[in-house]
Formats: C-alpha cells, structure tokens, sequence
C-alpha cells in the first residue's frame, strides 16, 4: 500500500482529519512528510490511530494516552505499559462505579419519597461522594 493523504488516512480510522492533525500537534503522531505540500502518511499510522482508538474506549484521557506512547523508554514492551496504566484507570473507575451505585440508591429512595414539601425531604441521608 502506498502512502495516504490525510483524508484517506481519516476515512480508514475512522477520524476526522481535525483529529489527525490534533495528534500531531500533541505528539501522540509523527509529523509526516509533505508531497507539494499535501501531508502523507505511512500505511502503519492506522495501527497507531487503531492503538489510539482502543486506550480511549478504554476510558484512557488523551493525557494518559500520551503517557502510554511517550512516558516510558523505547523499549518497555506494551504490556507493561498497559499494566502500569490500566492499574490506575481501574482503580478510578472502581470509584466512579461505587459513587454510581450510591447515586441509584439515592434516586430509588427518592422514587418512594411521600413528602408534601421539598424541605422535608432534607434529612440524613447517604452522601454521594
């Protein structure tokens, strides 16, 4: 395959090409080399964009996604780098998962509230944290 255009490159991710030349601004992508003018890509960015797309379904924030290409030595393999990352982000959405879980009991015991003033309703009750 030969090398894409930026259009091309954002058609097969999947991306808008804005989000392209987003990465390349941060340096999650490599500045590619110009033809007249016109950026093209390596057919081996999509793996890059495909690795992209995964952490942030992953709930990974575009900050730990540069963590995961820049912030460890070339050589550490990618598996090491997903356990130091993934130990982090599970941890925080065990969290959010426990703050969720007490946000819906507070609302199913709100389904049951029989106050006649929103005032009553104010009383001790479980945090939502």
């Amino acid at each position: 395959m030969q090398n894409m255009t930026i259009g091309d490159t954002a058609r097969q991710a999947g991306v808008r090409p804005s989000t392209i030349r987003y990465y390349e601004s941060i340096g999650l992508l490599p500045v590619p080399y110009k033809v007249n003018g016109q950026r093209r890509y390596d057919p081996a960015i999509l793996q890059t964009l495909g690795v992209i797309q995964l952490a942030q379904h992953a709930g990974f924030t575009i900050s730990e996604i540069e963590t995961l290409f820049n912030d460890f030595s070339v050589d550490t393999p990618a598996s090491a780098r997903w356990q130091a990352l993934a130990t982090t982000k599970l941890t925080e959405i065990e969290a959010l998962i426990k703050r969720a879980n007490a946000m819906k009991h507070l609302l199913e015991a709100l389904l049951d509230c029989r106050c006649q003033k929103l005032e009553d309703c104010v009383g001790p009750q479980e945090t939502v944290s």
